[in-house]
């Protein structure tokens, strides 16, 4: 082979190559849903739910950058895992204006019910512009309870002897873990939800242990081999994706999200968990 057919089978290899990546990470990686199965150990756990699926989902984006058609597909492969718990962790819209609240409607009427309990929080987009507008939240609360979610605003709810504290936004008004965390009791079985991973670095944690569960990173969208993502919306840059311990009792877990704000994902594909319930402590690894 001559020197320039060299040159020219390379460059059409290279630009063939980058083609191809572009492709994928635009059309192919943002749709490709990975179902995360994994053991999640609550302290105390009743009997009663030993064995139980909580599936978390985070991260809907409802909007004009994710389809309805896909948000709703995944729905219904979380509705084939027949779970008894679902969580929702935030970031249910994009916001934009008026016209998507009817959007997050249609959405939602085919959303997935836990067959004991649906609950859910609010993410920093679910404030509006700039994070700046709890009227919007307000609205996108109502539409979120009336199908179905009991939505946890720095509250608790308890069902068959569980009980999840959902936090506010942290860079929402009303991010408060002492008022979330107010009534409860450290030996009580209790996973906390809440959407910035940033939150568990805050005061206020001092009598809640166990698990706690996230999202917002999206897990950076877009991750390098083997490098951190160039891009995450968190302070502790520690706090990417999957399971972190914080070396007082609590747990962390981020989930990477359905949806998007820029429709790219490249190594980083869009997450639903699904967790086994268990009152046992996972044995380590010899």
């Amino acid at each position: 082979m001559s020197r320039r057919k060299l040159l020219g089978y390379l460059l059409g290899t290279g630009l063939g190559a980058t083609f191809g990546a572009g492709l994928y990470t635009w059309r192919v990686e943002p749709h490709w849903v990975e179902i995360v199965h994994r053991v999640l150990a609550v302290r105390d756990l009743p009997p009663s739910l030993e064995g139980a699926l909580l599936v978390q989902l985070s991260d809907l984006h409802v909007g004009p950058e994710v389809s309805d058609s896909y948000l709703r597909a995944c729905f219904d492969r979380v509705r084939e895992l027949e779970p008894q718990f679902v969580a929702i962790t935030g970031d249910w819209v994009t916001y934009r204006g008026p016209w998507q609240l009817d959007q997050l409607r249609h959405v939602l009427s085919r959303i997935p019910l836990g067959e004991i309990a649906t609950v859910g929080i609010l993410g920093n987009h679910d404030y509006g512009a700039n994070w700046s507008q709890p009227e919007v939240a307000g609205e996108i609360a109502d539409i979120v309870t009336s199908s179905g979610v009991t939505l946890l605003r720095n509250e608790r709810f308890e069902d068959r002897g569980l009980v999840f504290v959902g936090l506010d936004d942290l860079w929402g008004p009303g991010f408060d873990v002492e008022k979330a965390l107010s009534a409860h009791r450290p030996t009580t079985p209790a996973i906390a939800l809440c959407h910035n991973p940033d939150a568990v670095d805050r005061p206020g944690w001092e009598n809640f242990s166990g698990w706690i569960l996230a999202g917002h990173t999206h897990g950076g969208q877009c991750k390098p081999p083997f490098l951190a993502p160039p891009l995450l919306p968190v302070v502790n840059k520690r706090y990417t994706r999957g399971e972190f311990s914080l070396n007082d009792g609590r747990s962390l877990y981020i989930n990477r999200g359905l949806g998007h704000l820029l429709q790219v994902r490249f190594n980083v594909r869009p997450e639903i968990t699904a967790f086994t319930l268990t009152s046992r402590e996972p044995r380590p690894v010899a």
